[in-house]
């Protein structure tokens, strides 16, 4: 079997091997570790007064970077 080097991978081409390899344990965990290597961004305490507004506002953020990065994955230049 193939040893697959997950620290040479950027996170976005681990995740993609991690969802094609799902019974790739090793995968699983590298890519665990990885997401929890990221620092934690805390957006609102519960007793702030914007709350929600800060809340909405991070929910729409993540879905128009999400949004953004699909669309940039799925254009495909053709060769001939």
């Amino acid at each position: 079997m193939n040893q697959v080097d997950f620290d040479a991978m950027n996170d976005a081409e681990l995740r993609r091997y991690f969802l094609a390899n799902r019974q790739d344990q090793d995968a699983f965990h590298a890519y665990l570790d990885r997401r929890n290597q990221r620092p934690k961004v805390v957006i609102a305490s519960p007793t702030d007064p914007d709350f929600d507004a800060k809340i909405q506002a991070a929910i729409r953020q993540r879905l128009e970077a999400s949004d953004s990065s699909q669309t940039a994955n799925s254009r495909v230049e053709r060769t001939e």
